[in-house]
């Protein structure tokens, strides 16, 4: 004979109240398979299989009254019902994975920042949540891995640097500075450094990189500053020069 489980154990057993189960009883949702002389409930590994089907059905948000009909159908069976709950929690997974994947990068902006107001902290969540479409899954994945290799120190000191250098190829610019010449070859040397200790040397990341810039450029300069067209121009022909000597 199969194990027979009281109303009390069985709530006990998955958390559910002894109410809820009578509940279910009087509606006709889950009736135990047996009762007592005395009239107490018992419910057996028939009884469990449906249950699990019902909560299963529950937290793909069905109705009490839509998962009655249900359990009904002759086309689904439980190995059905958790394939499909499967389903559902596989997605839920990937929602909060990039949610928080999203939460980390901002908390790194404000850990290196200080503290923003609100506006900033929704501008910044924003401007991630578009950085995103530039990447995929995979590169996020190893734009997070950087991120943790490189450490919250190590990121605002290189987010410094870039602030220096922004403004030292500025000046050369102001300048009239020959893209070719030692002095921005130099800072052609120290552009290229910090893109690498960004992006690892995966060139699939640098080129999202200049995408996000390409696309997204005015947004996260009225943010966070950095640089704009006319330097990026002037930074690549110093790259060219650099490779034709």
């Amino acid at each position: 004979m199969s194990e027979r489980f009281r109303v009390g154990e069985l709530a006990e057993r998955v958390g559910l109240s002894v109410r809820t189960l009578h509940h279910w009883d009087e509606v006709g949702l889950l009736r135990p398979s047996e009762r007592t002389s005395a009239g107490h409930r018992l419910y057996d590994e028939t009884d469990l299989s449906r249950l699990q089907r019902i909560l299963s059905l529950r937290q793909l948000g069905l109705s009490l009254a839509e998962i009655g009909a249900w359990l009904t159908r002759s086309d689904r069976s439980l190995a059905d019902d958790l394939e499909l709950h499967l389903s559902r929690l596989d997605r839920e997974i990937r929602e909060l994975d990039a949610l928080r994947r999203r939460l980390g990068r901002v908390v790194g902006h404000l850990r290196a920042t200080g503290t923003v107001s609100v506006d900033d902290l929704f501008a910044c969540m924003e401007s991630t949540m578009n950085v995103e479409r530039h990447f995929t899954p995979e590169q996020m994945a190893a734009i997070e891995r950087r991120g943790k290799e490189l450490g919250a120190d190590a990121i605002a000191r290189t987010q410094d640097e870039w602030t220096a250098l922004i403004a030292e190829v500025q000046a050369a610019m102001d300048r009239g500075a020959d893209p070719g010449s030692t002095e921005v070859q130099g800072l052609a040397a120290r552009w290229r450094e910090l893109v690498e200790r960004f992006t690892g040397g995966d060139a699939g990341i640098a080129a999202g990189v200049r995408q996000v810039w390409q696309q997204e450029g005015d947004a996260i300069r009225a943010q966070h500053g950095g640089p704009d067209p006319a330097m990026f121009e002037y930074m690549g022909r110093a790259f060219a020069a650099g490779k034709a000597d």
